[in-house]
């Protein structure tokens, strides 16, 4: 799937996420994370999104995520549901 404009899904209330994608030409995924457990489990975040945009087939992605610790299916539901808005 192809990122053709911005697009952002979740909220900044506590247990979500807020995800922003935005086209880039080429460069890969690349993710910008800010999150209240960030020591804890940013990595698996990143891993989650990483995954969840390799299911959908997005190659050349830039993120930015705003955690208020989401749990994993609710990062996926949210990079899903930003894609998908940023693909019609």
């Amino acid at each position: 799937m192809k990122i053709l404009k911005p697009a952002k899904a979740g909220t900044l209330e506590s247990s979500d996420i807020y995800i922003t994608v935005y086209p880039n030409d080429g460069e890969g995924i690349n993710i910008k994370l800010e999150s209240i457990v960030m020591k804890q489990f940013g990595s698996q975040i990143k891993k989650v999104i990483t995954e969840t945009l390799g299911e959908l087939d997005v190659e050349n992605v830039d993120v930015v995520a705003v955690d208020k610790g989401a749990l994993d299916c609710t990062i996926k539901a949210r990079v899903e549901a930003a894609v998908r808005r940023s693909s019609l």
